[in-house]
Parts: structure tokens; sequence; C-alpha cells
């Protein structure tokens, strides 16, 4: 290691390849304006973890690294209380032939460790030790001996001034909240994380799987400097509380790059946060791996083959239209064909699809996107949603004018997405004539296979799910591999509503969605429940699951 590294913890930590330049630009930029040490930087900004840090520090420095192990005890050295060793995060390890062992959180703080030598009168031996492990040890040692002061004291109110707002938002015990939030959510696979104020309490809760579950809550006393804190990662305005305000967060947390899309929205007793985490590392655009049938697959990859036409995939708010969509694009990306996209946002990033994010701010719509798109003599044309008139005509015309369009639309099942847009007041000869399929889904959660139980339905169930004498079905069980849910991961259901000269009839006829549904299940299509249901069947998912978001109609 050079002279420079020796002398620079961003460095060391460059030198063993935690860090990019970029990161370290960015943090030196951050410490010119706050004054605060590199490491600790780092940290707050979720570029390294403490592990990270230790370890550069003992590189540095030369020293060894302490580890936290569960049956350790530690000395109660006179002279340093427990005050004392908090705030400067110090934990005295072990006392021997005159030599005081200590773990700190900065080992470079030379001054600190000639204090505690003059105060205990003890030569030091220094360890670098993780800040969390430090403090997790000192609360075990002193368990008990918290006074009701003490708790007053450390208490922080509640301050509704913006300049006071902004100052707790910045002080390192929020910063480090708001990262640990993060680095769970991302941790359990979240694809959510909902923050909530309630007259008495707060509540922290994660969507895993398409499910909630609701974890320790923050203090609700620094409730509002947290969700300030928020707002100044996502640039919106931290005095503003009467109206709703979204935005977006890019930043690293534990090492990966993760979007966050903001949404603030004001309530009886404060403001509500929903974050949704597009984390790209996490997501497969694999049609197979989504977990759509080979039947299903072969009559869908011919209706995605045409040249021209509309695809529609309908469903509700996270049952993972875009996700299938792009799984699509990825099969469809060649160097033969133009592909470009209009999305709010532009969730996935891909290798030769161009792609659009639609800002209403200075008046880029889908409809004025789709306008100029066309122009740019595109084989395939993605529209994120189709939510009005405009954008539905110019998605229309550009599939009768031959183009491949792929979209979206809010609806329950396949057959619903004609009356849709035609409520919309779109033409039932244009409906027709462009779109050629429709694809309905929902997202149900797969059982975990380490800890499923089988067993043998009642007679009412065995009817309800077409099952033989002796066939048994699966329930949840659960254990720490699924993190005792009983589930893991997500599979797709789906209905795929082929648009034939039969159905084309239907819809000129203004027939309802039940009647065109009956005319595709005579040439095969499956609904949403008997798709289920072969899920059920195969031990992918149980009965109660399908239930949840779909019904037997």
């Amino acid at each position: 290691m050079n002279q420079i590294a020796i002398n620079n913890i961003g460095d060391v930590l460059f030198e063993i390849g935690k860090v990019s330049r970029a990161d370290l630009d960015r943090a030196m930029e951050v410490r010119r304006q706050t004054r605060q040490k590199l490491g600790r930087i780092l940290i707050d900004l979720g570029t390294v973890s403490e592990e990270d840090l230790r370890l550069a520090y003992s590189k540095l420095l030369q020293i060894p690294i302490w580890e936290k192990r569960k049956d350790d005890r530690y000395p109660v050295v006179e002279n340093m209380p427990k005050v004392f060793l908090m705030a400067n995060r110090v934990l005295p390890l072990c006392l021997h032939d005159g030599i005081l062992d200590i773990a700190l959180a900065d080992p470079q703080d030379s001054l600190l460790a000639e204090t505690i030598s003059i105060a205990t009168n003890r030569e030091i031996q220094i360890f670098a030790g993780c800040e969390k492990d430090i403090l997790a040890s000192l609360e075990s040692m002193y368990e008990g001996e918290l006074k009701e002061e003490d708790t007053a004291a450390s208490s922080i109110e509640v301050m509704d001034d913006v300049e006071h707002l902004r100052d707790m938002a910045s002080e390192a015990p929020v910063i480090r909240l708001v990262n640990s939030v993060l680095t769970k959510a991302i941790e359990i696979g979240a694809s959510d994380v909902h923050l909530e104020l309630f007259e008495r309490t707060a509540r922290l809760r994660y969507r895993v799987d398409g499910v909630l579950q609701e974890l320790a809550p923050p203090p609700r006393e620094i409730y509002h400097a947290i969700i300030s804190r928020i707002k100044i990662l996502a640039k919106l305005n931290i005095a503003e509380k009467r109206l709703p305000q979204d935005g977006r967060i890019k930043m690293r947390v534990a090492g990966k790059e993760v979007d966050l899309r903001v949404s603030i929205i004001p309530m009886s007793y404060g403001e509500g946060v929903v974050m949704r985490i597009l984390d790209r590392t996490a997501v497969t655009l694999d049609l197979e791996k989504l977990g759509f049938g080979k039947e299903f697959l072969l009559k869908f990859r011919r209706m995605v083959s045409k040249p021209e036409g509309m695809l529609l995939v309908t469903g509700p708010t996270g049952s993972g239209k875009t996700t299938t969509l792009y799984a699509v694009l990825k099969e469809l990306v060649s160097p033969e064909t133009k592909i470009i996209t209009v999305e709010d946002p532009v969730e996935y990033s891909m290798d030769g699809v161009n792609q659009i994010q639609v800002n209403p701010q200075i008046d880029l719509t889908f409809a004025s996107g789709l306008r100029s798109v066309l122009r740019h003599d595109p084989d395939i044309i993605l529209i994120g949603e189709i939510r009005d008139r405009e954008t539905a005509s110019i998605a229309i015309q550009s599939a009768l004018t031959g183009h491949l369009v792929l979209s979206t639309l809010h609806t329950n099942d396949s057959a619903s997405a004609f009356t849709r847009l035609m409520d919309m007041g779109m033409e039932d000869y244009l409906l027709s004539s462009c779109i050629i399929g429709v694809l309905a889904q929902r997202l149900v959660r797969k059982i975990c296979e380490k800890c499923r139980e089988a067993y043998v339905p009642e007679e009412n169930l065995r009817k309800t799910t077409r099952l033989q004498e002796g066939d048994y079905l699966y329930k949840a069980g659960g254990c720490d591999e699924c993190n005792n849910t009983g589930f893991k991961g997500r599979k797709c259901i789906a209905e795929f509503l082929v648009v034939d000269e039969a159905i084309r009839r239907l819809v000129l006829a203004h027939k309802d969605s039940s009647e065109i549904m009956r005319q595709a299940a005579k040439t095969g299509t499956k609904n949403l429940w008997e798709d289920g249901l072969e899920s059920v069947r195969r031990g992918e998912t149980t009965l109660e699951e399908l239930l949840r978001v779909s019904s037997d109609t």
C-alpha cells in the first residue's frame, strides 16, 4: 500500500474494492459541508457497511479486529462510566498484565485513546470494532441501570419548526435509522416500505411477496425528523405538510444501487410515506421464471412475434404487469428491431431499448411522447399505461399502422379491457381491429419447499379443486428459510384471451365481459381461477393464497 493509502481511510476502502472514486468524491463533498469524519459519511450514505469500515481501519492502522460474540463478558473499568463509553463508542474488552484492551468504532481517535490511558493508568491496546456491536454490548453490560430521568433526558421533542426539523434530519441517529430501515427492507426482499403516524404510536410495515408485515416502529418522538430526512433525500419541500408530494431517491444501500419512488400524503396525525423499492438486481426478466406454463408461453410467444397489433396486460397495481412486458421485450430485442418505450417512471434499464421518462411538469405526457415516438420509425412501442382517451387513441392508431404496441390497463379480467377502452371513448370497430390479445395476471406467493406440509383435503375441497381420491394438497408451514411465513417468492397466474373472429363479433355487438369470456373458454382460454388451481394441485401455492387474489367465477 502506498503512503497516501496508509494515511487515508478512503483510499484503503478503495484499494480493498469497497468504494469507487466517484463514491469517495461524493463523500469528500459532504465532508467539506458537514466536517464529519469520512468513514462515518460513507456509512451514512449507505456506500459501505460498518464491517467494511472496520476492516479498512484494521488494515490502515495494523490493529486487530474485534467481533461481537454472544457469550462474551466485558469488565466494568473504574473511571470509565457508561455515559463516557456510550458517547465515545468505547468497549472495554479485557484487563491483562497492566494492559487494557478496548474496541473503538473510530480507532484513529488518538486523543480518545490517550484520555482512556490517563484515566485508567493503563497501557491501551486498540481493536477495530463496529459501532452497532459496541453499543449493543454496552447496553447488555449495563442492562437494568437506565433510570427514568435518563430516558426523559434522551427523548427528542417533536418540533414543527422547519429549521429545527432540518437540523434533526441531518443528525447521525436519524440518518442511521433511515438507512437501517431501507437496508432491512432490501435484505428481506420487500417491494414497499410504509411509514404511518397515529395518535399514540408510529407504524412501520414492509410489503413482502405482496403481503404487509409489521416491524418494530421508529420512536414517535423522531417520526417528523425521519419524514424530513426522506424529503431531503427525495428533494421535496420540507416545509410543505398540507399537500401530497412525490419524488425519487437514488442511493446505495449496503453497497447496492437502488431506486426509490417516494410518495408522501398528509393524514390526521402527520404525514404518511410509502417508498417503492426498485431493486433491479432482484428482478428476473424471464417468462419461464415468472411462473407461466409451457402451453401458455407457446400461445403467448406466437402472439408477441406478430409485426403489428396491440397486446394488453391487465391487473391491479403490483400484479407484475410491467415486469411481464419487460420480459417480453428481453426476448424481442435485437439489432433488426427498433424498440421505444414511454413510461412513468422507467422501472428497468435495458440495453438496445430506447426509453422515455414521462415528465408532466414540462408537458411530456404519454400522449405527447407517443406522437414524437412515431416519427422515429419504431417497430415495437411499449406504453407504460393507457390512462386517458388521448393516449388510447394514439396507441390504437399506432397498432393499426404497422407497429406492435404493448401496454398495461387496470381491469379485473382480460375481457373487461374492451369495455374499459370503450368507456374512454374508443370506437368498437377500432378495438376489434387492433387488439390481438389481452393477458390478465395476478401474483400468488409460492409455498416454501423446505417447510410445506401435505394434507388430504375434505370432500368439498376435493370437489372445488377437482382432485382425485387420495390426492393431496399442501399448506404453508414456517421455517428460517422463509422467515416463518411459509412462503418464499411469487409466481404469475394468468388468463390469456386471444382475439379471434368470434371475439371480434362480440366486441362489435357491445357484449359484456362475461359473454366474451364464455366464448374464449370454448377455444381453450383458462380464467385466472382455473390457472391458479393448477398451481395449487402442483403444490406451488395454497388454496387460501389463490382465494386471496382471485375467486371461483
